[in-house]
């Protein structure tokens, strides 16, 4: 009995430390058959021994259903809310306050805390055990949940976690937060979809529900996290500063939030807030904004309380990124590879800074497992620049006159029946000619980010199409001035203007002309891959899927997109004009400059300053670095200008270093 005893209390601690590591930390020291193994081994030693059973024990994470009604728990002090903040001046309104309360020629100093958008949870442990925890209810009094927050792996059963830290308070109450973490939040509506459930509209009000199940069971099998990130009461324990708070809580083994931070003054803090809102969707959680917290706990106490609000924190609020509008119908748009895009069209909603009057639907899939239909309803997300898109569709206001969608049978643009590919999730109009694929093909065609033909707008493109002038993008480099003067607007200069540019189009680099043909998956990054590796179309036009998916950043999958594209007769049609008009069709070899960027592995994303993304990606390979397509852990840094897309967020994620243009500058300038 001694020796299970002892060995209960081995694996108990050794299960905590790989549970804090792997939950918290995100740094597995065991593998996951590991600790499965020593898991099993407790449980069974538990199963056999029932008096080794202890409230810190891994094995009281998975729940069960014996449960009663809530009981009522009153907190040791008020739960407290904050005061909100929209502008710097209302920031600077609240540091004049609190000055004013304070002897004369008080400096402040603070922390900048994330303001996580999620539920609020009070934990107490005595001894260093969890006996207990409780919803905010009131901020007086609110309902115990201790045995479903025991299933949250990140929460810690017994503190401190690590057994060299300092011993615990005998009694410790904390407060932090439930949330989902967005991929975790993901990965449960995935589940929902795939088990025909209705998905979750918004992650809050699911981690809620979740915190709020009379069967544990049911909250250990959903994916919740915590953070914690302040005392509320503490025997015997005396902190002096917020940020020695926030030392003090990780220290025990709390999860706490990486990224908050200590700044001198309410400047500094102001200086940061347009970053943290540009970084938020980069965050792994949702933020709805930041928290400003007075560092000095004795003026904290000494400022007290306005109402409910406490006068030594603020909450710095973030413009909403979700509404909820009225779905009022459903248009249908083609894309230049044939894809057929269901969009809202939706009852103008203020969101995010601007007016939404339209967003996304993704595809009829998305619709049919989100049961999304005209006149719901439905909350849209913005996030940043990102396009508007239904989130999903508010149930419980559905009066039944709504109707569903469902995808069309025929083209609306040229009529040909359309086609879903086995295993696609998306329907297409596979009719090359199609009046509204040629358009958006040709749009690309001639954009910044392909030829760049000056002057060469949507509108342009669209005339030319309706006048039958051209069929495809090779198409424009027969243009004549003969051909463009009759047209409305084709003013003489404004026609040699265009010519001009149409002429100089055509000794683009090879990189630039793969980009421009549109091949499915072959952006800039790719497309100069293949031009360095295979340096022709000839090359290119031959290469077997093998040769092609050797091709740094060319995966099996693309390798045969690749290859057959250059085997559509259509397209071949098409590269045979701009070979006979004159179109680059040869790659040049490139001069290098340096090794200065020998070794490292770039990616680009946003719009840069000053350079073009090709031209960035020019001159890092001429210094010897390389560029990819995509962020791994073996991407020395990501490039990142204006309007970053989702990159940015996976470096976030993965810790790989965020660089400016300037920044790429000054590293080829030092070195």
């Amino acid at each position: 009995m001694v020796d299970a005893l002892q060995r209960a209390a081995q694996l108990r601690a050794l299960l905590s430390t790989y549970s804090y590591h792997y939950y918290v930390l995100s740094q597995p020291l065991a593998s996951d058959a590991e600790f499965d193994a020593l898991y099993n081994e407790l449980r069974a030693l538990e199963v056999e021994h029932p008096e080794l059973i202890t409230p810190d024990s891994p094995t009281q994470r998975a729940g069960s259903d014996l449960t009663e009604e809530w009981q009522k728990v009153r907190h040791a002090a008020p739960i407290l809310s904050l005061s909100n903040a929209y502008s710097e001046e209302d920031l600077h309104a609240w540091e004049e306050r609190n000055l004013r309360l304070l002897p004369s020629g008080t400096q402040l100093d603070y922390t900048l805390e994330p303001k996580f958008d999620g539920l609020t949870i009070v934990l107490t442990y005595e001894n260093g055990i969890l006996t207990q925890a409780a919803t905010r209810g009131n901020g007086e009094v609110g309902d115990e949940v201790t045995p479903n927050i025991r299933t949250i792996r990140t929460i810690p059963l017994r503190i401190p976690v690590h057994p060299e830290s300092p011993p615990p308070p005998a009694r410790l109450v904390v407060r932090g937060e439930i949330l989902y973490l967005k991929r975790d939040f993901e990965a449960l509506n995935q589940r929902q979809i795939e088990q025909e459930q209705p998905v979750f509209i918004n992650a809050r009000n699911a981690a809620s529900g979740a915190l709020k199940q009379k069967d544990s069971r049911i909250t250990a099998a959903r994916p919740l996290s915590a953070f914690i990130y302040s005392v509320v009461d503490g025997e015997g324990l005396t902190l002096d500063r917020q940020w020695d708070m926030l030392e003090m809580l990780r220290d025990m083994g709390f999860p706490t939030a990486r990224e908050a931070a200590h700044f001198p003054t309410l400047s500094d803090i102001i200086q940061q807030i347009p970053m943290w809102e540009s970084r938020r969707n980069a965050l792994d959680y949702e933020i709805d904004g930041v928290v400003i917290k007075v560092n000095d706990l004795s003026m904290v106490r000494e400022l007290g309380v306005v109402g409910k609000d406490p006068r030594g924190a603020v909450a710095y609020k973030f413009p909403a990124q979700e509404a909820a509008t009225r779905l009022l119908d459903v248009v249908v748009s083609v894309g230049r590879t044939g894809r057929i895009v269901p969009s809202a069209s939706l009852d103008p909603v203020f969101l995010g800074g601007v007016t939404v009057s339209s967003a996304t639907l993704h595809n009829y899939d998305y619709v049919k497992a989100l049961d999304i239909r005209i006149g719901d309803q439905v909350i849209v997300k913005r996030a940043g620049d990102v396009i508007p898109n239904v989130v999903g569709p508010l149930l419980a206001a559905r009066t039944g006159e709504e109707r569903a969608i469902e995808p069309p049978a025929r083209c609306p643009f040229c009529d040909t029946p359309v086609v879903r590919p086995e295993g696609a999730v998306d329907v297409f109009c596979d009719n090359v000619y199609c009046p509204e694929r040629v358009y958006r093909q040709v749009e690309f065609f001639v954009s910044r980010g392909a030829l760049d033909i000056e002057g060469f707008g949507s509108q342009t493109v669209k005339t030319l199409i309706d006048k039958g002038l051209i069929k495809d993008e090779a198409d424009i480099f027969s243009l004549t001035a003969d051909q463009l003067l009759p047209l409305d607007g084709f003013a003489e200069k404004k026609v040699q203007k265009l010519l001009d540019a149409i002429a100089t189009a055509k000794s683009r680099p090879l990189e630039r002309v793969l980009t421009a043909l549109g091949i499915d998956g072959v952006g800039s990054t790719i497309a100069t891959a293949l031009a360095n590796a295979l340096p022709s179309v000839d090359l290119l036009e031959n290469a077997e899927p093998e040769t092609l998916s050797s091709i740094e950043g060319v995966g099996e999958i693309l390798a045969q997109s690749i290859y057959a594209w250059f085997r559509d007769p259509y397209h071949l049609q098409v590269l045979d004009k701009l070979r006979s008009a004159g179109v680059t069709t040869q790659g040049m070899a490139r001069e290098k400059s340096s090794d200065a960027l020998a070794g490292l592995t770039f990616v680009l994303t946003g719009t840069l300053p000053t350079l073009s993304r090709d031209e960035a990606g020019a001159l890092i390979e001429s210094h010897g670095g390389k560029v990819t397509g995509s962020v791994s852990k073996k991407t020395s840094y990501v490039l990142v200008g204006d309007s970053p897309g989702s990159k940015a967020e996976k470096a976030a994620q993965l810790n790989v270093p965020i660089i400016s243009e300037s920044d790429l500058l000054g590293m080829l300038e030092n070195r």
